[in-house]
């Protein structure tokens, strides 16, 4: 398709927990140029950036300075590759990891920039998957069942490890010195589109998706309260309301103008609109051109977020929370997940000493459903949904001396498989219509058979979405929208997701399921559940680990 000078163009932006993307594609949905950048850093785990000093166990943190080095290297590697001129993009939008969270000053200099905290490993982001914050979440959630705080309801009964509030409570205990420094704390999507935008710690664009789905914020309540918040911890309740300040934006919101100094960086003229932040699997819904509820949009890669839109609230034991227009205006987006699907394959790579899955995954397709007896539970990084536990344990059982390599792969994808199917019964038990499945993200394209399985285990087709840059091209269609009508032809998001996202249906890649496995699955999955019930049993017998 020939590209016209009169097509508006928009940039995405997509964090992930190792690179970003940068995606620029039209108001027709023509991908222009695609580049990925790693962070410098990636994710810091071992010892912060040139300290020798190991850190606790279960910290995942990242360095600021990464997300806007990477970021303007893989934009003016896009704009390079598609060979268009910087004045066609109308429009930037962004997506994150969530919660992915800092403390700042009020002009927003992380405190990790700073000597005094440098050594500290608290003053640095705390990446998604930091679970140092265990016994602060259970603190939580002790006080909120006590006091029977409504918000509960709206998150299946229970706040999650990973989430905003227990991260900060982390620092409060832990890290005092850090806490009392700080003077913003926000999620690292709302840090970086303040840098896009610049201005005040009071005008700081703050997302209503991220605060909605990991903040216990809601349109109508605001924050959790701060009597709540107080009876938690007094530093707490003062630091929500002493130190969170900005103003609330749904995705797709006109945040501001692109700034002098940030435009430099990325090789943009300034002054063009940027949306507030969305978290990155909720992205990847407009990202695959869903604007429709009943779809289970699966957003595949380091971890998996399931996100699904309804017409309907109910309050699901489980989920990971639900928020009224969360992902997309005049529906309820409800997010469920799985903390470690790419990260878990990658472990078990990383196990068994290969470099790649190649020969192991074809080794693994020819064992017969049901891995030869060999089951799995794949909480290599705690349980999301239904459990939101991060403390929990993975498990391989039914081994012997005949199990080999392939069997444990096959028996992780399998679990996998199994994982998503709980998440699909949980919503459906709670009267959620789940009608169609889309997998988005690199994982899809990259790794066949867990699509595959996955459509074996269901029992349903599954539709590959062709592009394997969904979030960022969600965030696309976010920036488009913010450039407002007249710029981007689009009065709604959904219109615009439609148009930039959406796949012709001769282009659909659909992964049918072998249905001949369907009773095995359905008793092997019954097994797995079992394991699941049994891993938890023992735990609340130990205590909590």
């Amino acid at each position: 398709m020939p590209i016209s000078d009169e097509i508006p163009v928009a940039l995405g932006l997509d964090f992930g927990t190792e690179s970003v993307r940068a995606v620029l594609i039209d108001g027709r949905g023509q991908e222009l140029g695609v580049a990925s950048e790693r962070y410098r850093h990636g994710q810091i785990v071992d010892h912060l950036p040139g300290n020798d000093q190991p850190l606790p166990a279960r910290y995942a943190l990242q360095a600021p300075g990464d997300w806007i080095d990477s970021a303007a290297d893989a934009t003016r590697a896009a704009l390079k590759q598609c060979g268009i001129t910087a004045d066609r993009i109308v429009g930037v939008g962004v997506d994150f990891t969530s919660c992915t969270m800092l403390p700042t000053l009020v002009d927003g200099t992380p405190l990790c920039n700073l000597d005094r905290f440098a050594s500290t490993p608290l003053a640095w982001p705390k990446l998604w998957k930091h679970h140092g914050a265990i016994d602060q979440t259970e603190r939580m959630n002790q006080v909120a069942r006590q006091r029977d705080e409504a918000f509960l309801k709206r998150y299946g009964g229970i706040i999650g490890l990973e989430w905003f509030f227990p991260k900060m409570l982390e620092t409060i205990e832990l890290a005092p010195e850090v806490a009392d420094a700080a003077e913003v704390w926000l999620e690292a999507g709302d840090w970086f589109v303040w840098q896009l935008v610049g201005g005040d710690a009071k005008s700081l664009p703050r997302s209503t998706c991220q605060a909605g789905y990991k903040a216990l914020w809601s349109a109508n309540e605001g924050y959790a309260s701060e009597d709540y918040l107080r009876a938690v911890d007094q530093k707490l309740g003062d630091a929500a309301v002493n130190k969170m300040p900005g103003r609330m934006l749904s995705p797709g919101e006109r945040a501001g103008n692109l700034c002098e100094s940030m435009a430099q960086r990325l090789g943009l003229p300034s002054g063009i609109a940027v949306s507030a932040a969305t978290i990155d699997a909720h992205s990847g819904v407009p990202g695959v051109g869903e604007a429709e509820a009943g779809t289970l949009v699966m957003v595949m890669g380091t971890s998996s977020c399931h996100m699904l839109n309804a017409k309907q609230f109910q309050s699901v034991p489980g989920i990971a929370g639900v928020v009224e227009g969360g992902i997309l205006p005049g529906l309820y987006g409800y997010e469920t997940g799985q903390a470690a699907v790419g990260d878990a394959f990658a472990w078990l790579l990383k196990l068994l000493n290969l470099d790649s899955f190649g020969p192991l995954a074809e080794q693994a397709m020819k064992i017969p459903a049901g891995s030869d007896g060999v089951l799995c539970l794949d909480w290599m990084n705690g349980c999301r949904t239904p459990l939101m536990d991060g403390s929990v344990k993975g498990a391989f059982t039914g081994l012997s001396l005949e199990t080999t390599p392939a069997h444990l792969y096959r028996s992780l994808l399998e679990a996998s498989a199994f994982g998503v199917r709980w998440i699909v019964d949980v919503l459906r038990e709670g009267g959620i219509p789940v009608e169609r499945f889309v997998a988005t993200g690199g994982l899809p394209h990259h790794n066949p058979a867990v699509v595959q399985i996955y459509a074996d285990v269901l029992a349903s087709e599954i539709e590959v979405h062709p592009s394997e840059q969904g979030p960022a091209v969600g965030a696309a269609v976010l920036g488009m929208f913010a450039a407002g009508s007249d710029a981007s032809g689009f009065e709604t998001i959904g219109e615009a997701a439609r148009a930039m996202a959406s796949v012709a249906e001769t282009d659909r890649l659909i992964v049918k399921p072998n249905l001949d496995d369907r009773e095995t699955y359905d008793h092997v999955y019954r097994q797995y559940r079992e394991l699941a019930d049994q891993t938890v049993a023992l735990k609340t017998a130990d205590g909590p680990s």
